[in-house]
């Protein structure tokens, strides 16, 4: 049988790590390309994709892998196996409409039970005998909200003034009161905002939240060293320290896991 064209979409590198490690110990299949999140899942699988499988994530920062396939329900779809967290998501739909779910952390067991079923399912596919098995499933859905393209800069509203301050410059964000101080390369500019409002506009996977009163731009960050009762010290590139608060710290661990070996 010709290789299983297959395609991962998870926002966590260790998940797509794991998978991408769990079918180079399996056989006929190969890996076409890696999604990050839910929009680039639509752009890589739409059109003339030629993909045959695609293992997705439930839960993205854009779109829901539900939210995705209803992006998709205009082209031929690929079999999709739902990868997910969390256990309260709607199985008894996954399992009547999918043609497999898989939970977090990924069992090597499964996953080869997972694989020997996609072998049988592709063989059926490539012979014409099996029928599409979303429409009930997205029928079902309500529609999905257009995409949300994260915010390039930040407007700065000062009497007789408006500014503009690109957020690949903001290193890290800081509540004051009723504003947010905005610092960005040796500048603090004042926004009117709140740090919870902020963090909901700003890419997630760049921008971490590490105390009740602070978001730091992760690509800013040069050193972090383990501080008291599970706060952390961190260096940014320019000599700033921050320091983190305990509830936060399993959002670090997060952060810090993509990094692992």
């Amino acid at each position: 049988m010709d290789p299983i064209r297959t395609v991962i979409v998870d926002d966590e590198p260790l998940a797509r790590r794991r998978i991408r490690q769990l079918l180079a110990d399996a056989s006929g299949f190969v890996v076409e390309g890696e999604c990050t999140n839910g929009a680039e899942a639509v752009a890589a699988l739409s059109g003339d994709a030629a993909v045959d499988l695609v293992f997705l994530d439930v839960q993205m920062p854009d779109f829901s892998g539900l939210q995705v396939l209803q992006q998709l329900s205009a082209f031929a779809l690929p079999l999709v196996v739902f990868v997910t967290a969390y256990d309260r998501y709607t199985l008894q739909a996954f399992e009547a409409h999918a043609v497999d779910y898989l939970l977090k952390p990924l069992d090597p067991d499964r996953f080869s039970r997972c694989l020997a079923h996609l072998r049988h399912r592709i063989r059926q596919q490539r012979a014409g005998t099996v029928p599409p098995p979303w429409e009930a499933l997205l029928r079902t859905l309500p529609p999905a909200p257009p995409a949300t393209p994260f915010p390039t800069q930040l407007l700065i509203k000062q009497p007789g003034r408006l500014y503009f301050v690109p957020v690949a410059q903001v290193q890290y964000l800081e509540a004051t009161g009723n504003y947010v101080a905005v610092h960005a390369q040796g500048e603090s500019h004042q926004l009117r905002s709140t740090l919870s409002q902020l963090e909901r506009q700003l890419n997630a996977a760049l921008f971490l939240r590490i105390h009740r009163s602070l978001i730091v731009n992760t690509q800013y960050i040069k050193e972090l060293r383990p501080w008291t009762h599970g706060e952390y010290l961190l260096t940014l590139h320019d000599g700033t320290h921050l320091t983190s608060s305990r509830s936060c710290n399993e959002s670090i661990q997060q952060f810090l896991k993509q990094f692992a070996s």
